[in-house]
């Protein structure tokens, strides 16, 4: 076991790390605001739109993300790696959070609805101002948990060649002829990514709970 080459390779390992961050940032914002679009659809009594959503929700999670990814990297050709990275794996998350935030909305009590229409708050005005909030707190575990899984997946998109941590780490792989030590490297970035943001999210949660 050696690590010398960090010294040297360092550089590739802050650039795949930033890379991965973004990507995983930006699937976050776009999963959040895809899923929960998909979630208000699911749960309105518009049928035809709650049927669509159901399909859509249903193909995603029944579907692998690598074979998601072919398709939006292959299939919209000259689309950037990054940018189908992004699309790709927005869409998949979008699914996964969807079914968190309506399992959310669906433990609010019914009777908060009910309220709210009678005092004559809009449907859309109840599930902001109402519903969305008190969701929220109640799935802020299985959101975190999904942030976690996003960054430990943003690995995936080394196959097409974008520059993440894992096609950084594979580089120094091929350079070195180390085929193990980088791979501790990267596995111990991941671990500082995911352990980090497990404990940002337990700090909100232990917030919320506090202003409770």
């Amino acid at each position: 076991m050696e690590f010398g080459f960090l010294l040297k390779y360092y550089k590739f390992f802050i650039t795949g790390t930033a890379n991965t961050l973004l990507l995983s940032l930006l699937t976050v914002v776009f999963g959040l605001l895809g899923g929960m679009l998909l979630s208000l659809l699911k749960v309105s009594s518009f049928k035809p739109a709650e049927k669509l959503a159901s399909a859509y929700i249903a193909f995603i999670r029944g579907t692998p993300l690598l074979v998601q990814l072919y398709l939006i990297y292959y299939g919209l050709k000259g689309m950037p790696m990054f940018a189908a990275g992004v699309v790709a794996m927005s869409i998949n998350s979008s699914a996964y959070i969807a079914e968190i935030i309506r399992a959310g909305i669906a433990a609010v009590d019914k009777g908060q609805f009910e309220a709210s229409k009678s005092l004559g708050i809009s449907p859309i005005q109840a599930y902001k101002e109402v519903i969305l909030p008190q969701a929220f707190k109640n799935i802020l575990p299985a959101l975190g948990n999904e942030f976690v899984i996003l960054i430990k997946e943003s690995a995936i998109v080394s196959v097409i060649g974008l520059h993440d941590l894992m096609y950084n780490v594979d580089t120094i792989r091929g350079i070195t002829y180390k085929p193990f030590e980088p791979l501790i490297a990267a596995a111990v970035i991941y671990f500082i990514l995911t352990a980090t943001l497990s404990k940002g999210v337990t700090l909100i949660e232990r917030r919320l709970q506090v202003s409770d």
